[in-house]
């Protein structure tokens, strides 16, 4: 903690990280939150505990401070999943549409998008929206939830997806169930909409800490990262979780470590996000219409 004082540096770390670099972080929670903590912490370096496209849109809003990637090799399958090449293509196949770009996409591929969404906010924007026409990226899943939540719009939507989250069959949650009969089931939308036809409750990583923080119940199982689980354990100790799969479990997440974020703070790791001002510019503006449309 003296370290981080001293070389002036905020800790961010996404909720998926492990316990012990949240306890060392000083912001956790979804990235989008991550980065507004991040434009109006007073420190003038980051460091990110999560990946990529995260790193990419604290720089986007806070251009003026040194951000790092804790690990370098730390991406996000989704985010790569689609360039601003093929979705330009998609495009022209679709001129009357407004893309809505999931804010799990790169820098490059936010240029075009016109507003970012993320999980929690992405019904709200997609209906403020004057547009009646969206082609919604990258993830299907999510894309698919917000489709059956705002069926006053048109979707179009892309083969992509969150690999971790959609390896989650409806089969799973039946044994899980069966496993645990008194347990309400929380999931996260990437997953599969047979999966999310299932739950007591669907939201973002932060709604469903939030839900099972304030809910009466006393079991749940959880359809996200693994990782959340032991936090809800740590918070609720009074309550009992239960993972929905062991196979939940973001390894490009859980490639960052204690020591990676250590070598970040005495300056001997990590990877510096160095962005291109007119990419930068370009890219920040759907968050910008995020902010205004969905807060």
């Amino acid at each position: 903690m003296e370290l981080k004082r001293e070389r002036d540096i905020c800790i961010l770390a996404h909720s998926y990280m492990c316990e012990e670099i949240c306890e060392v972080a000083d912001f956790t929670g979804d990235s989008y939150a991550l980065s507004v903590k991040a434009k109006n912490a007073p420190q003038s370096t980051v460091i990110m505990c999560g990946v990529r496209f995260m790193a990419e849109t604290v720089k986007m809003l806070s251009p003026q401070k040194k951000v790092i990637l804790a690990n370098p090799a730390a991406g996000c399958p989704m985010a790569e999943q689609f360039d601003k090449e093929v979705i330009g293509e998609v495009k022209k196949m679709y001129p009357d549409y407004a893309v809505v770009a999931y804010v799990n996409t790169t820098a490059e591929l936010k240029t075009i998008a016109d507003v970012c969404v993320t999980s929690s906010s992405a019904v709200k924007i997609c209906r403020a929206l004057p547009d009646k026409n969206i082609l919604f990226i990258p993830d299907i899943n999510l894309g698919t939830y917000v489709k059956n939540q705002v069926p006053e719009k048109n979707f179009k939507l892309l083969s992509g997806g969150c690999p971790t989250h959609a390896k989650i069959e409806k089969s799973d949650v039946l044994t899980a169930k069966s496993a645990h009969p008194a347990a309400l089931f929380l999931v996260h939308p990437e997953c599969r909409p047979e999966v999310v036809a299932l739950a007591d409750y669907v939201g973002s990583t932060s709604g469903i800490m939030d839900f099972a923080e304030k809910s009466d119940g006393k079991e749940f199982i959880i359809g996200t990262e693994n990782s959340i689980v032991q936090h809800l354990q740590f918070k609720c100790p009074e309550k009992k979780f239960y993972p929905l799969s062991k196979d939940l479990v973001c390894h490009n997440m859980k490639i960052t470590t204690l020591p990676d974020v250590l070598s970040c703070v005495l300056g001997r790791g990590g990877e510096e996000i160095v962005m291109d001002e007119k990419l930068r510019v370009q890219a920040v503006k759907c968050i910008e219409r995020m902010i205004e449309l969905g807060g």
